[in-house]
């Protein structure tokens, strides 16, 4: 069965037996992710990513709270979790890795500090 993606989130959508007539169809991870939907502002998170780290040397990385200060200089610290969801969905199209002390890490079931590299 091929790993699905949340469209709201980036985290990885487990097969569930009551899916099992409509996996295909399925979007979302949870009902919070359905209601939210997607909006501009997390494109435009993605392309803050990218941008940043276009502006770095190869191989450098940034770090998700250096993405919300560009995006929200006064309040950047709710848009932690929008970076966060916006750099698992990058991963999840194959342009960034999330790592932690330097090693990938899985960005659906990272906890603590991460950062974001290009891959």
């Amino acid at each position: 069965m091929s790993e699905k993606v949340c469209l709201v989130c980036g985290r990885a959508i487990e097969w569930r037996k009551r899916w099992a007539r409509t996996f295909d169809e399925v979007k979302y991870c949870s009902n919070g992710c359905r209601r939210r939907k997607r909006e501009a502002a997390d494109d435009t998170l993605e392309r803050q990513i990218l941008a940043l780290l276009d502006g770095r040397a190869r191989g450098a990385t940034v770090c998700p709270s250096e993405v919300a200060r560009v995006a929200a200089p006064d309040d950047w610290r709710p848009l932690m979790e929008p970076v966060r969801e916006a750099a698992r969905r990058l991963v999840a199209r194959g342009l960034l890795d999330i790592t932690q002390q330097g090693r990938v890490v899985d960005g659906s079931t990272a906890k603590g500090p991460i950062r974001l590299r290009r891959r």
